[in-house]
C-alpha cells in the first residue's frame, strides 16, 4: 500500500465518519425534523454512485468510505422516512 493509498484511506475515515454523529442524535432521539429530506436523499444517490464508480475503477478508498457512507446517509434517510 502506498502513501498515496493510505492518504485516501485517512480521507474516507473522516468524511465517512462525519455523519455518524447525525445518525446517532436522530436514532436516539427519534426526531430528524431538522434533517432535509431532498439534501439526504441527493447525498444518499450521490454516495451510492461513488460507490458504484469505485467499484468500477477499484479503488479501495473510494469503495470502502462509499460502501460505510451509504449505509449511514442511507440510515439517516430512513430514520427521516420512519419519524416524519
Amino acid at each position: 500500500m502506498d502513501y498515496v493509498q493510505v492518504i485516501g484511506l485517512i480521507a474516507a475515515a473522516l468524511t465517512t465518519s462525519a455523519f455518524f454523529p447525525q445518525f446517532w442524535k436522530a436514532y436516539k432521539t427519534k426526531s430528524t425534523k431538522d434533517v432535509s429530506l431532498g439534501m439526504f436523499s441527493l447525498m444518499t444517490l450521490g454516495i451510492f454512485l461513488w460507490l458504484v464508480y469505485g467499484l468500477l475503477v477499484n479503488d479501495l478508498p473510494i469503495m470502502a468510505a462509499n460502501l460505510v457512507s451509504v449505509l449511514i446517509a442511507g440510515g439517516i434517510l430512513a430514520l427521516k422516512l420512519k419519524y416524519k
